[in-house]
């Protein structure tokens, strides 16, 4: 079975990590060895709950906080193993995220008597699917295990704080027309020529620039595909348009979904995934302090992130780990080695000033 040396610092346990391939689904062995490690430390309670491992202090400190990372990867792209070059980290899942999947294990096998109670939770199936999801699946069978006065989701940040995160929701809109002959079209009905009208809407649309907690969250809506089509001398009957809305976190998906409608009154509309957006909750006194150790300006999160999941159990909650987004699932992602020693030493000092 795979060891991992919690002793060894961030930077070689990652590439430790990067070099156990966990792509969604087949996360068993990264969660055996994960758990294996972590079991070893007497100042944690370990629990299991499929391919996540739960590890936890129980001090009856005063707060609670938790810390948060996925196991799983993206497919393999000719990205393995590891490779240590120039002060970077190369490898699959190298920037997403298992750098910071390294600061959290570091963090919870080396910090027996922090100043705040700590939940750490390595989960996965991140990548895929949300009824897979790892974080999903424990917020349903054991909510309790999320409970806190704030969550660091460790995905990468550029080791900056990301607050928060956009909701997004996917429809269809659908025009329907009559087949006919495209030499007689006028017996028919064009469905695809109906549907320039959706796209003029988008065209026209002004998405809203929202302010919250002080970091200005930037909406979209756009069309992400389009079908339609019988044959080459049919005039079509029918037509979809797929659309994504990225949405400030202070809009519900009921109230996405009710301006969506109102957007394409008069057309067929159809959501097909859903999912909240996560309040930034940085006038919390657990934020700011956390804000406090590590400095910078803080951003919004453009995209959706697990922070939600906290958001909706009330838990505040922001992104905040080493490498560049922009690089997660690329072939050549990387993460630099001084950002994950940078991390892990802000979260060090947030959890024993």
């Amino acid at each position: 079975m795979t060891k991992l040396d919690l002793t060894a610092t961030s930077p070689e346990l990652t590439a430790a990590l990067v070099d156990v391939s966990s792509v969604s689904g087949t996360e068993e062995e990264l969660a055996d060895a994960v758990e294996a490690a972590l079991s070893a430390y007497g100042h944690l309670k370990v629990f299991r709950h499929g391919n996540t491992v739960v590890a936890r202090t129980d001090l009856g400190r005063a707060e609670r906080i938790v810390i948060a990372g996925h196991l799983d990867t993206v497919p393999l792209n000719g990205n393995l193993p590891s490779r240590r070059a120039d002060g970077l980290i190369h490898g699959l899942g190298a920037c997403d995220m298992k750098g910071g999947v390294a600061v959290g294990l570091r963090l919870a096998a080396t910090l027996a008597d922090p100043n705040r109670d700590v939940t750490y939770i390595f989960y996965d199936c991140e990548e895929i699917e949300a009824e897979r999801n790892g974080l999903f699946k424990l917020s349903r069978s054991n909510p309790e295990l999320l409970e806190g006065v704030f969550a660091v989701v460790m995905e990468p940040s550029n080791a900056v704080v990301e607050a928060g995160c956009q909701g997004t929701m996917r429809i269809e809109v659908t025009t329907r027309g009559e087949r006919a002959h495209s030499a007689r079209s006028w017996m028919g009905r064009n469905a695809i020529h109906a549907a320039g009208d959706v796209l003029a809407r988008l065209a026209a649309y002004e998405p809203r620039r929202v302010p919250i907690d002080g970091l200005e969250y930037r909406e979209g809506l756009n069309a992400v595909g389009i079908s339609g089509g019988v044959a080459g001398n049919v005039v079509p009957d029918l037509c979809t348009v797929s659309i994504n809305y990225r949405f400030a976190p202070n809009r519900s998906e009921a109230e996405a979904e009710a301006h969506l409608r109102e957007v394409f009154e008069g057309f067929e509309v159809t959501v097909t995934d859903s999912a909240p957006g996560g309040l930034p909750g940085l006038e919390r006194p657990a934020a700011a302090a956390f804000l406090q150790v590590v400095g910078g300006e803080p951003k919004p999160k453009f995209g959706w992130t697990d922070v939600a999941r906290f958001s909706l159990l009330g838990v505040p909650a922001v992104n905040y780990g080493p490498g560049d987004p922009l690089l997660a699932h690329k072939q050549e992602e990387f993460v630099p080695e001084a950002e994950i020693e940078q991390c892990e030493q802000r979260l060090r000092t947030w959890l024993t000033a």
